[in-house]
């Protein structure tokens, strides 16, 4: 699968703006041409850029989702003995139209439109919601006195009331630069600008879509815009920063990094930049890498900085991280460039100074930060599809090659993995400084083919490994030895000497280097190839390659695991460039592959010693067994074969154990363990992909399971127990998973991606012979690990990590049960790895303050965001991002992340007719798909549908009925959805059960069932054709984690606290029995395996020949009708053989402790 779709931007020498996606080949003009500008800056939403008016314009994607914002005022009155609530209020009281404080006057007439971008979406109107719950007509909220605690009932001593006003705006220039327009006092207006930088949108915990710009004016002072979010992609003012001198240039990256160097050649970084303080707080200087040459230009990513010094070297910054922003030492890498740009996982790209070409630094990695080479992009542009290649191959651009030039060529040709044809910037041994310059004729004398066949005149004696020595210093003990030999070669005729060299061109920053960089002017770029006029008037013609100003890569997310496509040399430049390296023979290439591996596994198995001590980083509240299992191999010749496996158990935040054990095995015991799962598989006559009618379950370690129902699963005279369901694995990693019995299934990763599935099969360690490769696709997952860190009160030293003899860990998990500290917490399992350092996350339910501390009277108790007098004990939550790539049948399905997701339980319809899906974004807005069909399970397009709030469910019933929750709790219907009129007409606000905020909806057939926060799960009474909200909530059960309703009213849920063997389970498939027409509800539990499960979806179970054939037979043996009907009146008195953890009848638990 390819990789997510992004853009790289650039900018050339005219000032028109192209895009290059990460799956495309072509550089794209931008849309809007009007424009011609000097930089860009972009991320992957947005891109800011000045024009060459030296004004600020933006330039927002347009998406399925709309820009809303939403306006409100408060409409206040006071209640008099003459005339009752009137607008008549005290002198004291607040204005009669003002926000939520009552401090700031707003009447309606007062909004406007900060800009031209926006549009007012629709009228004022009043919000007639409270808190989850509805108001009487009018909206209207009652209480004692300005301020209070407003209630939507009134009581004989309500003296105020107020009541909301709302109306939306939309933000409308999309896909169009729209100029900033300035709406700061004329005085402190900001001086033309000459650099922009965005970023910031990673900083920890920062509320979503927030963006960080920074741009520099003319005169060289900073300047900070506020607000800049997604709900107002234009902010709203600048402001100043002051700076210890005069800025040129600035860059910002996506977490709390920001540098931008002096006119002096220093460099300045900000400091003191988080959550609550996205300015920072100060500044520290970094003095340049050079004494003689200070820096020009930088450029910084998530942990590293790169920078270029007025002399056009490269340096890399080392030693830089979230708690060092200023880093420890410079090294040189060799190249020139006239900038840099750094990407979203720290990929780099930069300008050549000569030939204003983009190169692209390969071997960037979490490991090798600084890369290895640089790579030259040479992607055409969309308008020279229909053109031929370049026409100017390097002979005819004039340039003539010496022996020696050819021998360091061949170095570049073949200093990459990739194919003789790439172009690239060398990787320069650092020991050439007596190399022959160039500029000498080549030599015209001897049988007419001495250009093509030339003799290797330079035998590189570097060991590849001994010139990279930690920090690539150069000895000059080495360049003597390195002169020596060349001098010994240089007299050795023999062509076939064999070549090494390194391919890593770092250089150590020293104060006098031993080797420059501009010796090596011409063989640092592909200037050498083909010299372009930098100031060339006219525009270049379609045979030529354009020039580049600038390039932003904040918006390129480039997979390590997924080819690029711009390296594709055209016609024009690859017979020259393959006329280069002609000399260089196969045999030669697979020697020095050979050396270069053996000299790594020599290495690596030095290194590896040094490690062994250290404990193995596994999670150490995951219990790890690993054994030999036997194989009968039923193939000559016959015999028990030994399978190595290892069995994982997860434990709980709560600390207890689940009760399932998942397997990991090493790759070369694949084959094994697919026969292992496929002879299961085929014992059950199970082989392919799931049936549309398959259940699908999610764990709680995110691996996906499916299980063929069988006919007796939900009806019959002998029902199946749902314990003796077969669970097969499916590749890939989700959080959550929805289907239909049309074979249409879709899922949300961890990281609220969403996933289609492709009908296929395998994936994850499901290889060789159990699946199929095809339709099988990289995936990959995001999630968070957390830990708690815990404080006691004392009256000396205030909140301390002392706690009582009796208290938790002051480092622990969520329960207080198991420490888990910073250091010895590792990823789920070693399919994880880190990609994000811890931090404090404030997202935690109850609030934090500034800090991210939660108070409360003791451990463990009611956490809140303020502290109060009878607070003795506090605590913050720390979060660490982690990583999974793995294979399976899915297929992203971008840009929108989403949070929950619904399709349609249908139905009988043809395979072209559209199935109707409604999901949630990660932001709480609802869509509903189109275009989606069993021949197109992804769809087309997302279609917006308007509300409020924000919600966090939805479901959609067999009949097209729609139901959401929204996030304060608080239960929807849509009303009038139909195939012709999928988005509906209007939301109906249905009150939730008393004193509950619900959390889950599911919708079947005509059954509605929804799950509140406590985990009390809900039946919806009273829904008919001709009243679909229904009139009253029934309770069902309790400690319910997750539910799914099926399209033939048939509820399945995942119970925590289930009656095992040996202790309460947490995670239990539980299936509700005897669920009829006349019981809705049904009558009892019957649980299957316990422990590990975290979601399941019964919606593709459609099919009713069990209810038919169970009809037939009641009626073809009376008696076996009257003994079921016996079963089922004893059922409704009696709990079932296998009840569920609590009695339906106690007290509604408020208060459930969930896994």
């Amino acid at each position: 699968m390819a990789m997510p779709s992004s853009l790289l931007w650039a900018v050339d020498i005219f000032g028109r703006v192209y895009t290059l996606s990460t799956v495309g080949q072509y550089w794209e003009l931008c849309k809007d041409t009007q424009l011609e500008f000097k930089r860009v800056s972009a991320v992957k939403e947005c891109c800011w850029g000045i024009a060459c008016d030296h004004q600020v314009y933006t330039y927002v994607f347009s998406g399925d989702v709309p820009i809303r914002y939403q306006e409100e005022t408060y409409e206040n009155q006071r209640w008099n003995p003459v005339g009752g609530f009137c607008e008549k209020l005290l002198p004291s009281d607040r204005w009669q139209w003002s926000d939520v404080s009552g401090l700031k006057h707003q009447q309606l007439d007062s909004f406007t439109l900060p800009s031209p971008h926006w549009e007012w979406e629709s009228d004022w109107y009043v919000d007639e919601n409270i808190g989850g719950e509805p108001t009487e007509k009018g909206g209207w909220t009652y209480a004692i006195d300005f301020p209070s605690t407003y209630t939507k009932d009134k009581k004989w001593n309500s003296c105020v009331r107020r009541r909301r006003w709302i109306r939306y705006r939309r933000y409308k220039s999309r896909d169009i630069w729209a100029k900033i327009v300035s709406h700061d006092d004329p005085d402190q207006l900001p001086d033309p600008f000459n650099d922009i930088s965005i970023g910031g949108w990673e900083i920890t915990d920062e509320p979503l879509g927030r963006l960080s710009v920074w741009a520099v004016s003319l005169q060289g002072r900073v300047w900070y815009r506020e607000n800049v979010c997604h709900h107002n992609p234009e902010g709203s003012m600048w402001s100043l920063i002051t700076t210890p001198g005069e800025v040129v240039q600035i860059s910002c990256g996506p977490y709390d990094l920001l540098w931008a160097t002096l006119w002096e050649g220093q460099a300045i970084v900000r400091e003191g930049i988080d959550r609550n303080n996205p300015q920072g707080i100060s500044w520290s200087i970094v003095e340049s890498p050079s004494s003689e040459n200070g820096i020009m230009h930088v450029s910084v990513g998530v942990d590293v900085v790169w920078c270029v010094t007025k002399d056009r070297k490269v340096w890399f910054r080392r030693g830089v991280n979230s708690h060092n922003p200023c880093g420890t030492s410079w090294i040189e890498m060799v190249g020139e460039m006239m900038m840099v740009t750094v990407g979203l996982n720290n990929q780099v790209w930069g300008i050549g100074c000569d030939d204003r070409a983009i190169y692209f630094r390969q071997g960037v990695t979490p490991s090798e930060l600084s890369g290895k080479t640089w790579k030259a992009i040479v992607s055409g542009r969309e308008s020279d599809r229909s053109q031929t290649g370049s026409s100017t191959s390097l002979l005819s651009a004039g340039c003539f090659f010496t022996d020696d030039i050819q021998n360091q060529t061949h170095a570049i040709i073949q200093g990459d993995a990739d194919t003789s044809s790439d172009t690239e910037l060398p990787s320069v041994p650092v020991n050439l400084a007596n190399t022959a310059p160039m500029g000498a004729a080549a030599s015209s004398s001897g049988n007419g083919t001495g250009n093509q066949t030339a003799e290797i005149r330079a035998n590189l004696t570097v060991d590849p490994l001994d010139s990279y020595q930690g920090e690539a210093t150069v000895a000059s003990t080495n360049n003597e030895k390195a002169n020596l030999e060349m001098h010994k070669s240089s007299t050795n005729p023999n062509p076939s000497a064999e070549l090494q060299w390194t391919n890593i061109d770092l250089k150590e920053a020293q104060k006098h280097p031993v080797l420059s960089v501009s010796t090596f002017a011409e063989t640092s770029s592909l200037s050498s190839l083909g010299m372009f006029s930098v100031g060339a008037e006219e525009q270049y013609g379609a045979d030529e390659h354009p020039l580049w100003a600038w390039v932003s890569g904040g918006g390129c997310l480039v997979d390590l695991h997924s080819p690029l496509k711009w390296f594709t040399v055209l016609s024009g430049l690859s017979s020259s460039v393959q006329s280069l390296s002609l000399s260089i023979t196969p045999a030669q290439t697979a020697a020095w592959r050979k050396q270069i591996f053996q000299q790594l596994s020599e290495r690596t198995k030095r290194e590896l010693e040094n490690f062994r001590h250290y404990e193995q980083a596994i999670e150490q509240s995951v219990w790890v067994k690993t054994g030999t299992l036997q194989w009968w191999r039923n193939w000559k010749p016959h015999k028990w074969m030994d399978v190595r496996v290892a069995l994982e158990q997860f434990t709980g935040s709560d600390g207890m154990r689940d009760s399932i054990l998942f397997i990991y095995y090493m790759y070369h015991e694949e084959k094994k363990l697919s026969l292992l799962n496929m002879s299961c598989c085929e014992s059950r006559r199970i082989q392919g992909p799931p049936s549309h009618h398959a259940i699908w379950s999610v764990t709680c370690k995110g691996d996906i399971f499916v299980s063929e129902p069988s006919s007796e699963l939900e009806a019959g005279p002998h029902l199946m127990p749902c314990d003796q369901m077969f669970w097969r694995q499916v590749g890939g990693h989700l959080r959550l998973i929805e289907c239909n019995n049309r074979g249409i299934v879709w899922g949300i990763g961890y990281d609220h991606t969403a996933w289609v599935y492709t009908g296929g099969y395998g994936g994850g360690f499901i290889q060789g012979l159990a699946s199929s490769a095809d339709n099988i696709y990289m995936q990959s997952d995001v999630k968070c690990v957390y830990i708690y860190e815990n404080q006691r009160w004392n009256p000396v030293t205030g909140y301390s990590i002392r706690g009582l003899p009796t208290d938790r860990y002051m480092w622990s998990d969520a329960s207080g049960l198991q420490e888990c500290t910073k250091i010895n917490t590792k990823p789920p399992s070693p399919q994880w790895s880190w990609v994000s350092d811890w931090y404090i996350d404030f997202n935690t339910s109850g609030g934090t303050d500034r800090e991210g501390w939660q108070y409360a009277a003791d451990f463990p108790a009611s956490y809140h965001g303020h502290k109060t007098m009878k607070d003795f004990v506090r605590r913050r939550r720390w979060a660490r991002k982690c990583k999974i790539v793995t294979n399976g049948p899915w297929l992203e399905v971008p840009p929108v992340t989403l949070w929950d997701i619904s399709i349609i339980p249908s139905s009988d319809a043809d395979d072209e007719e559209a199935v109707a899906l409604w999901a949630i974004s990660d932001k709480g807005d609802v869509l509903c798909r189109l275009g989606v069909t069993q021949q197109n399970p992804a769809g087309t397009s997302w279609l917006h549908v308007g509300t409020d709030q924000p919600f966090i469910s939805i479901s959609i019933g067999a009949f097209y009925q729609v139901w959401a929750i929204a996030r304060d709790g608080s239960a929807f219907y849509r009303g009038s959805v139909s195939p012709k009129k999928p988005a509906g007409d209007c939301w109906y606000h249905i009150p939730s059960p008393q004193k509950q905020k619900l959390k889950q909806v599911s919708v079947g057939r005509t059954s509605v069932f929804v799950l509140d926060k406590n985990g009390n799960l809900w039946y919806r009474h009273g829904i008919t054709p001709s009243y679909p909200q229904g009139s009253t909530w029934d309770h069902v059960s309790n400690n319910i984690r997750k539910m799914s309703v099926g399209p033939l009213d048939q509820v399945w849920v995942i119970a925590d606290k289930v009656q095992g063997s040996h202790s309460l389970s947490c995670g239990t498939v539980c299936h509700r029995t005897g669920v009829q027409p006349m019981e809705p509800k049904g009558l009892s539990w019957d649980y299957g395996i316990g422990g590990g499960w975290e979601h399941i979806t019964v919606r593709g179970n459609a099919t009713e020949a069990s209810r038919v054939a169970m009809h037939d037979t009641s009626e073809e043996n009376p008696a076996v009708s009257k003994d079921l009907e016996d079963e089922e009146s004893k059922g409704k008195t009696e709990q079932s053989k296998t009840p569920l953890m609590v009695s339906e009848s106690q007290e509604l638990d408020r208060n459930a402790v969930n896994c």
